[in-house]
């Protein structure tokens, strides 16, 4: 599997999610900069990993939802490629609008703790 981790100003899990991915593949992931305009040829998935990208200083990952790198990143999805966002990296993808009626306002606006039933859908 050839993989390719986004990294932004800010993210700090860049490296873990690199190794982690070696691990599991045996290949070194492409670390792709926030600012590139593409991704490499053959990418069967693109991660965004966690941390603070941007310092968090607007809203949890809409500096990084608006980054040059998202508009492949949004095609790629868009193709059917595999995009994985985790912690910071799901609130970009949020942001970006490739998850949408994620983090909608719940009917209360009062935090809601239990469990519920989670599908995983292509």
């Amino acid at each position: 599997m050839k993989s390719a981790v986004v990294v932004f100003p800010g993210i700090n899990r860049e490296r873990d999610m690199a190794r982690t991915l070696k691990l599991v593949s045996g290949r070194d992931p492409v670390m792709l900069w926030h600012a590139d305009t593409a991704l490499p040829a053959g990418t069967d998935l693109v991660v965004i990993p966690g941390g603070f990208s941007y310092g968090d200083y607007l809203r949890c990952g809409a500096i990084a939802a608006r980054s040059p790198i998202m508009a492949a990143v949004k095609k790629f999805a868009a193709d059917g490629g595999l995009v994985l966002g985790v912690c910071n990296g799901f609130q970009i993808l949020c942001e970006a609008a490739l998850l949408p009626g994620v983090l909608m306002r719940n009917q209360n606006l009062r935090f809601i703790c239990r469990e519920v039933y989670l599908r995983v859908e292509r």
